[in-house]
């Protein structure tokens, strides 16, 4: 038999883990990274740059997840990163770099909050930002296309996150 979320026996849970987006605009992934952050048990998400949509577009991708995941908006990224270093939090950016490290070899921290941060749809992470990460990781990839959508690049993400840092 098929379960639904009525009859499913997961375990609510939430991480240590902030979701910060550098200038998400694209209203259904905004509706979807609501969604994962839901299912992954992110403890906040920060959207910095431009307001984001919340409009028919998002809300139909969020499943009214966005009233259950705790959010900001800030203006700019940098600020936003200033502050949560300050809080002690570990500054890991998801992109392909010369430099970045493998998700899957990669060990997050057990005891520290983590921020992940997730570009912008076309650019990706600036050299700004890669700059002041504690750490760079990439998803290995097999295809021809060096980049796959924000929203399924952060799902494996916070899979891989969620599945290390839950164990103790």
């Amino acid at each position: 038999m098929q379960l639904t979320h009525y009859n499913t026996h997961f375990t609510k849970q939430t991480f240590p883990i902030t979701l910060v987006c550098d200038n998400i605009t694209n209203a259904p992934n905004i509706g979807s990274l609501f969604r994962t952050a839901d299912a992954f048990g992110v403890e906040k998400i920060i959207f910095c740059g431009s307001p984001i949509p919340k409009g028919r577009k998002m809300t139909k991708t969020s499943r009214a997840t966005e009233n259950i995941v705790p959010f900001d908006e800030k203006e700019t990224i940098l600020e936003t990163l200033d502050q949560l270093k300050s809080e002690n939090y570990f500054l890991i950016s998801l992109e392909i770099t010369n430099n970045s490290q493998e998700i899957n070899t990669f060990r997050f921290p057990h005891n520290q909050k983590i921020a992940l941060i997730i570009g912008d749809e076309n650019f990706g992470i600036s050299e700004t930002v890669l700059n002041l990460s504690d750490a760079i990781i990439h998803i290995n990839m097999f295809g021809q296309n060096s980049s796959m959508n924000v929203v399924q690049a952060t799902s494996i993400a916070l899979y891989e996150i969620t599945k290390q840092v839950s164990k103790k």
